[in-house]
């Protein structure tokens, strides 16, 4: 059903492969391990563009606020009419509230395409989601745009003793299947790499967290609701990222450390290039001033 996303994502996967194997060899665990790294990147560059632009309509909606007060407290109660004066500051001052949405709207499908394709490679094991295939079969079956070899490849490719493709919780069954291609690897050796990229992982997720906090203003700030967000992104999600680091493969701690790694790096730059930019006033058109006291609205 979703072979749209898993297509592209196995074609970048498969590229990145290629350039590096051809440097360090095809079944270099490294050459695999930063193929992964470089889909990360493949996205985070076409989404640079986007991302400005969401930083951007922030900062615009941030200088509006006395604006956007205004109007609430001109149409009190009537929230279409509050919708439809929002709308047209957002159209005046080129503010689009979906471009926001979108860096994060295009990585959540790339990482689950990620996933897949990952697991397909080993596709040994029973239960939900898994194909029970014997490891000959296995072996001997294309993955999307990689061929049975590069099947072989990857499963006797290490990143320091560990499969890419291997987690913490992988099921004997599992780690059996990659026995002909290097041996079958033990939980340990798995938890030796995985542990140190969920916990920089973590750490990454905490940093940016905080880093986006730090740009509220003291309103923002002091809303009941975005300080019970405030200590979820800080503390919560970054545990997330740590329970949830036993189930996920070596290559999938890959992609989401280097995707935080890159987000950090990210923001730190754009926002201070934008920060040295001259921030001018929004004028606005449309007429939004509050009405005096005990004046009635007129209607248009």
């Amino acid at each position: 059903m979703l072979d749209f996303v898993y297509y592209p994502v196995s074609a970048v996967l498969w590229f990145w492969h290629r350039v590096f194997g051809a440097a360090l060899g095809p079944d270099n665990g490294f050459a695999w391990a930063l193929a992964v790294i470089f889909l990360v990147f493949t996205l985070r560059v076409v989404l640079i563009k986007p991302f400005v632009g969401q930083i951007r309509s922030q900062l615009v909606m941030k200088r509006l606020k006395p604006h956007i007060e205004a109007v609430q407290k001109k149409y009190p109660g009537d929230r279409a009419r509050q919708a439809t004066e929002m709308r047209k500051l957002q159209q005046e001052h080129g503010v689009n509230p979906l471009m926001g949405c979108l860096p994060l709207l295009a990585q959540g499908p790339v990482f689950l395409g990620l996933l897949h394709v990952l697991r397909s490679f080993n596709r040994t094991g029973t239960g939900f989601g898994h194909l029970g295939m014997t490891a000959q079969d296995n072996a001997n079956t294309a993955n999307y745009v990689f061929s049975a070899a590069d099947v072989q490849s990857f499963l006797g490719a290490r990143l320091f003793g560990a499969p890419i493709s291997a987690a913490v919780n992988s099921s004997r069954e599992v780690l059996e299947a990659f026995g002909p291609f290097g041996g079958v690897p033990s939980v340990s050796s798995i938890a030796l790499v995985a542990i140190p990229l969920v916990i920089t992982a973590a750490v990454a997720t905490h940093l940016n967290s905080r880093a986006s906090i730090a740009r509220q203003d003291a309103t923002a700030a002091a809303n009941p609701q975005t300080a019970i967000m405030n200590k979820l992104t800080l503390w919560v999600f970054p545990a997330g990222v740590l329970v949830g680091g036993a189930v996920l493969p070596v290559a999938a701690l890959l992609y989401f450390t280097s995707n935080n790694i890159w987000t950090y790096l990210q923001q730190h730059i754009v926002y201070r290039r934008i920060d040295r930019e001259p921030t001018p006033v929004p004028e606005v058109t449309s007429v939004v001033t509050a009405p005096r006291p005990g004046a009635k609205p007129r209607r248009r």
